[in-house]
């Protein structure tokens, strides 16, 4: 793979996605940012703290760590030194350096890295970054870097961190050290502190092009064909984790019996929506029942958008036959009434996923709601 590539931060790892963020050595579809991080870098004005933001899964986490890996990789001298020899144009650092190696297993001594930790009561992750979690923070950057150059620390993701998690990272920001970068990465960046991003220099990164999706969809599930592959593009909305998490979940296949169910309003295939709700209800359907639930969210989202659009631009890239479903459900239900469904449907899931309220009867109570919003 070229130095110009990365595979996302939330796809599926090993035999069905790419390495895990620490471990990815590749770029695709952000140069204008690896160029910003670099001339940051080149211009001896780097600063100390970056949020770096966008959708899921387009390689958030991945750049994060790519540049972690080229501060210690080129840090420890000066930049007239560093720079004898042409200056990089690239973020890239070769697997085989050693640098890259000791990063991907969390053997560095200048790379701290924060995520959620491990709830020893629950056996699971937990649901958010907590104080203790962050705790090292401060100590880390105060220490003087272990290999003369760079402390850098990755946070992963910020919008993770509770109340008392982003105070204490907000200490840290407020005083920062010398020749030390923190890196946040952030899917919804209105969820943070206002104090805390107006200390950091902001890095937007935009969803890839469907283009780079189904590329990159291709290279880590050849099996797939390329109709499936252009589809599971669409779905992701620029980001290929999504669509390798789809890929890997039977993403296509549920998406499809969406649409026939959707197909059948008004006048509810009762039997349909039963086998469905059987489906993602039984043991071990986990995966099935979150995909379920995003998809709805995802054709909820593009119905709202048209009305909302007035009618203009809600079926860009989708078949004539999902176009023609979404005009036809949206004039028979209004704006008014697919945002109370819109509403409702994440209501659902919700309690489904926190408080473990029966997935069959979720689903079930979603059709109706679609249902009764295209009735007279």
């Amino acid at each position: 793979m070229s130095p110009e590539r990365i595979p996302p931060d939330d796809a599926p790892s090993g035999e069905d996605g790419p390495p895990p963020p620490r471990a990815n050595p590749d770029l695709a579809g952000h140069a204008a940012a690896e160029s910003v991080l670099l001339e940051a870098f080149k211009s001896g004005r780097l600063a100390h703290a970056w949020l770096i933001s966008g959708p899921r899964g387009i390689g958030k986490a991945t750049l994060a760590f790519r540049f972690a890996r080229f501060l210690l990789a080129h840090g420890g001298g000066s930049a007239e030194s560093l720079f004898a020899e042409p200056p990089p144009d690239t973020l890239y650092v070769a697997p085989d350096v050693p640098v890259f190696r000791r990063a991907a297993a969390g053997g560095h001594a200048d790379l701290l890295t924060v995520e959620r930790g491990w709830d020893e009561k629950k056996g699971r992750l937990r649901t958010e970054i907590i104080v203790d979690d962050v705790r090292a923070v401060g100590a880390f950057l105060g220490l003087t870097a272990a290999e003369g150059g760079w402390r850098v620390v990755v946070i992963d993701s910020a919008d993770e961190m509770n109340s008392n998690a982003a105070n204490a990272v907000l200490k840290v920001l407020e005083e920062p050290p010398r020749r030390a970068v923190l890196l946040l990465v952030s899917h919804v960046p209105g969820r943070l502190l206002p104090t805390i991003r107006s200390r950091c220099r902001r890095l937007v990164l935009k969803p890839l092009a469907d283009d780079v999706v189904a590329s990159l969809v291709a290279e880590f599930r050849p099996g797939l064909g390329a109709e499936d592959t252009a589809e599971l593009a669409r779905l992701a909305d620029g980001s290929v984790g999504r669509a390798l998490v789809l890929a890997a979940d039977g993403g296509l296949d549920l998406y499809r019996s969406l649409v026939d169910l959707l197909e059948t309003l008004p006048g509810l295939d009762v039997a349909g929506v039963h086998a469905l709700g059987d489906r993602v209800a039984k043991p071990g359907a986990d995966d099935a029942f979150r995909v379920v639930g995003d998809l709805l969210r995802w054709w909820l989202g593009r119905l709202i958008l048209f009305g909302a659009r007035g009618g203009k631009g809600a079926g860009e890239g989708m078949p004539g036959r999902e176009r023609a479903l979404i005009e036809r459900l949206f004039r028979a239900g209004g704006l008014d009434r697919w945002l109370e469904v819109w509403e409702k449907t994440n209501r659902l899931l919700a309690q489904a996923e926190e408080s473990g309220l029966d997935r069959k009867q979720v689903v079930l109570n979603v059709f109706l709601a679609l249902d009764s919003a295209v009735r007279p």
